[in-house]
């Protein structure tokens, strides 16, 4: 069967950019392996408990955000979303709770009172953020491939606001610690904490710019999904329908097809048919699995496999859990993020699977769970690598799952200690688990760390070694994130068919 377009992978990017592309005109055809669509995106769903696999956080779903944008092209209502204020809280060492969300005003008012001991230097670091990520986020809304912009184009973006831009580009090698002279180690394990969820890496190894967008998002308001990740993947893949698109399940890509010229010019399925692209293929693999298992080793370049092989994921260990209505609300926030007291390891600072913890409720008006409960999912980072070694069976894949457990079930209830005996273990994942339902590399979640040798151009883009074959989702820049996927589907689907230019 022949299409325009082949999209390979059903996650939030690939069911996005099949969207758009099937709104503008373009004969798509989206191929899933999983029975379902949603890829890590998708519920687990257990004894009556919805649970989402991120922290139920949204970003980009004020006016003129990215969904916005989106949706304004499909042919289908966007999900609910309702604004979640606080976005989240940071319990430090201590029990020491810091609002994180509202208008920039109220929330340097909450940095003063949460760290006296260097408030103007907190504030301060707050402000340049804020300035330096809005100029992002309007260059980006102007030409959305601002990773890959030309030096012309760049050039006219800071002529169209000198100031700011002029101040953002030349931070454009910083890395995080370098703006944090003046502040006090609690305000900076304060950010670090939000680094590691939001970029994978530490402040001394982040980059700056990544950071000054991230950090101030709770800023620009948060939002729960009626429903979740799943009413999103639903509207998205009803869309694709809608404009004439085909969504197929259960089917397993195997490999690219190539024409004479080496471009992508399809796809091979396991089962022996070829689905044929004539304009382009997008992947919402990893980067590591468009390249090894689509691309193939003799058709990566060396320059990539190098490329490849240095930058870094990390692993997710889930504990999808059961939360008594009583203890939900004894909770300062939705969503908890929880430095975790330091122990007697000197190594711990620098691991942040053991040094902090999300806790994720869902909304009392969504529980998705039985009456009287919400579904909750608390999540920690681990080295990935060590769930695919040293297992002689799948009973050493058992007994490390349940140290995991009792350990990060012992420092959720030492760090709120308010959720009492009000809630119960459901279920746990482990990187194989994800691995198992998603295929991607040693089941890594969460894209790149986003330190300056992955940050932009220095890591992958939209765009591959190949002609015809684009990159999305969270190891394609801009970063992890729904909100950061959607995008990188929007500048693929403007790479392939520009809006307004596309056929109809």
């Amino acid at each position: 069967m022949a299409y325009e377009v082949v999209v390979v992978g059903g996650g939030i990017g690939g069911l996005t950019a099949a969207a758009l592309l099937s709104a503008r005109g373009l004969r798509v055809c989206l191929l899933e392996r999983e029975p379902v669509s949603g890829g890590c995106a998708a519920p687990f769903e257990l004894a009556g408990y919805s649970f989402e696999a991120g922290a139920g956080l949204y970003a980009g779903w004020g006016p003129g955000d990215v969904h916005e944008r989106v949706f304004r092209e499909l042919p289908v209502a966007a999900p609910e979303a309702r604004e979640v204020t606080p976005a989240y809280v940071v319990r430090l060492p201590g029990g020491a709770d810091v609002r994180v969300g509202g208008r920039m005003e109220e929330f340097e008012e909450t940095l003063r009172e949460s760290f006296p001991e260097c408030a103007s230097a907190a504030a301060r670091f707050y402000r340049e953020a804020v300035e330096v990520g809005g100029a992002l986020r309007r260059a980006a809304s102007k030409y959305p491939a601002l990773a890959t912009a030309s030096k012309l184009r760049r050039l006219a973006l800071a002529a169209a606001e000198p100031g700011a831009a002029r101040r953002a580009l030349a931070r454009e090698r910083d890395v995080v610690a370098r703006h944090l002279d003046g502040t006090s180690e609690r305000f900076r394990r304060f950010v670090g904490a939000q680094l590691q969820i939001s970029a994978q890496a530490p402040a001394d190894e982040c980059a700056y710019l990544y950071a000054a967008v991230a950090l101030t998002e709770p800023l620009r308001g948060m939002h729960a999904l009626k429903g979740g990740a799943r009413a999103l993947v639903a509207a998205l893949a009803e869309s694709i329908e809608a404009c004439g698109g085909v969504v197929r399940t259960n089917s397993h890509a195997l490999r690219l097809a190539f024409d004479s010229r080496g471009r992508a010019a399809g796809v091979e399925l396991l089962t022996g048919e070829t689905v044929e692209a004539a304009r382009a293929v997008v992947s919402n693999l990893t980067v590591w699995d468009t390249y090894g298992k689509l691309v193939g080793h003799g058709r990566t370049p060396p320059e990539v496999r190098a490329r490849l092989k240095n930058w870094r994921g990390r692993g997710a260990y889930q504990v999808f859990v059961g939360v008594e209505e009583g203890a939900a609300r004894r909770l300062p926030a939705g969503q908890v993020l929880a430095v975790c007291e330091r122990g007697n390891d000197d190594d711990e600072e620098d691991d942040p699977g053991r040094g902090q913890l999300m806790f994720s409720v869902a909304p009392a008006w969504d529980a998705r769970a039985p009456e009287g409960s919400r579904a909750a999912t608390l999540s920690t980072f681990t080295e990935a690598e060590q769930w695919f070694s040293f297992h002689e069976d799948e009973s050493g894949h058992e007994e490390q799952d349940q140290r995991f457990l009792e350990e990060r079930w012992a420092r959720l209830h030492a760090s709120l200690p308010e959720l009492g005996e009000g809630c119960e273990v459901i279920e746990t994942a482990t990187p194989r688990t994800f691995y198992e339902r998603t295929r991607r590399r040693l089941g890594m979640v969460g894209g790149l760390g986003q330190s300056l040798a992955a940050f932009a151009s220095a890591g992958p883009t939209h765009l591959t070694a190949v002609p015809g074959l684009f990159l999305v989702g969270d190891t394609a820049f801009p970063g992890n994130g729904v909100a950061a996927v959607t995008h990188s589907a929007l500048v693929v689907a403007d790479e392939i068919a520009p809006p307004g230019r596309a056929r109809r």
